[in-house]
């Protein structure tokens, strides 16, 4: 029987739901790379028998957040330097077409919306807050996302953020890499403003690679 504390999950769909709450404390840290995921333990926390728990991780395997280990359980994914290698790259692309067809398709409304986050991105750096710029810094990306408009790209942007979400947090905490950060944001919003897609693009891909090349 679920318990009906505030951790509990009683809704259809229950593995999904335990999915999410393990996938956002993955992104958190609050469950770290490499580390072993004790099913039993979890299972007990949210108040659920561990059927729901199982499912939960091999969604969380399908999408490579975490790794199923015969005989030795389930652990969070730890990025190799190699798949670092590769997977920034991959980003690099995807989002630098990102800013091309946002920059050519955004509206002033759409501007005011980017030009509102990034506030928050320099209010953020100025109290070098590197969880909620990092927080920021995605709604950022998303919403050059939904400017624009391809949902195919956005797809696989997705997908591909998942497994890279797993580094990109740490990748703002050495020293100078949060205000190097700001710095490349402005360079994009500046580009974004004046129209010019190949610059937007240009800035965002080295970003990306900005971003990946510290972890």
């Amino acid at each position: 029987m679920l318990h009906s504390d505030a951790n509990t999950l009683n809704a259809p769909a229950l593995y999904a739901q335990v999915a999410e709450r393990l996938r956002a404390r993955i992104f958190a840290h609050e469950l770290l790379p490499g580390s072993w995921i004790d099913e039993q333990v979890l299972a007990a926390e949210y108040g659920i028998s561990r059927t729901p728990m199982r499912e939960a991780l091999k969604v969380l395997a399908s999408e490579g957040l975490v790794t199923l280990k015969p005989r030795r359980g389930c652990y969070v994914t730890e990025l190799s330097e190699q798949e670092r290698s590769e997977v920034f790259p991959v980003m690099a692309l995807l989002e630098s077409r990102v800013a091309e067809d946002a920059a050519r398709r955004a509206t002033s409304a759409d501007f005011s919306r980017l030009t509102a986050i990034h506030e928050e991105l320099e209010t953020h750096a100025a109290a070098n807050d590197v969880d909620h710029f990092f927080e920021t810094n995605q709604r950022f990306h998303i919403a050059l996302q939904e400017i624009a408009g391809n949902r195919y790209l956005a797809q696989l942007i997705n997908d591909t953020r998942q497994v890279a979400k797993l580094a990109r947090r740490d990748s703002l905490r050495p020293a100078g890499r949060l205000q190097q950060s700001l710095q490349e944001h402005r360079a994009i919003l500046e580009a974004l403003l004046a129209r010019d897609a190949a610059l937007a693009g240009q800035r965002m891909h080295s970003h990306l690679l900005s971003g990946g090349s510290v972890e």
